[in-house]
């Protein structure tokens, strides 16, 4: 067994650390003998229980966003990720919603990996703050959550 040095605890924030715990958790529950259909609707349940424990504007926002992804894009499986909900399809995460307090930012974030491909050019967002979900907001993240699993269906 290896000890970390003091600079390499100093190297990821007590909130990064945590994360990585999570994922470590997320990882060894992935690995439990349980029928597919099983694990499915055991991490649903993860999902749900994680946005439960959030509070205030972030639990708000994660069930909002949380609906919108699961009614637009039916195709994604709910899981955690870092500690995350996240959605993902064959196993990959297509995307996941940050909420403010896990790292102490300011705002959440919705998020979308690589598997998206929302590309557009030679530059484009891949994550985008959230502070409100209004109905213009909702109509662009299920227009986002759409063409994301539209095109990591296709990859």
């Amino acid at each position: 067994m290896t000890t970390s040095t003091s600079d390499e605890r100093q190297a990821f924030t007590a909130e990064e650390r945590a994360a990585m715990k999570e994922r470590s958790r997320e990882i060894r529950a992935a690995g439990k003998r349980m029928s597919a259909a099983q694990k499915a609707a055991e991490a649903a349940r993860a999902v749900t229980a994680k946005i439960d424990e959030m509070t205030g504007r972030d639990r708000d926002l994660a069930k909002k966003v949380h609906t919108i992804v699961t009614t637009n894009a039916p195709q994604l499986a709910p899981r955690l990720w870092y500690g995350m909900p996240a959605y993902g399809l064959n196993g990959d995460v297509v995307c996941f919603f940050q909420d403010a307090a896990k790292f102490k930012a300011r705002y959440a974030t919705l998020a979308f990996s690589d598997r998206a491909e929302l590309d557009d050019g030679h530059m484009w967002p891949a994550g985008f703050a959230l502070i409100e979900i209004t109905d213009d907001v909702e109509k662009q993240i299920a227009t986002l959550v759409r063409r994301a699993v539209g095109a990591a269906e296709h990859s």
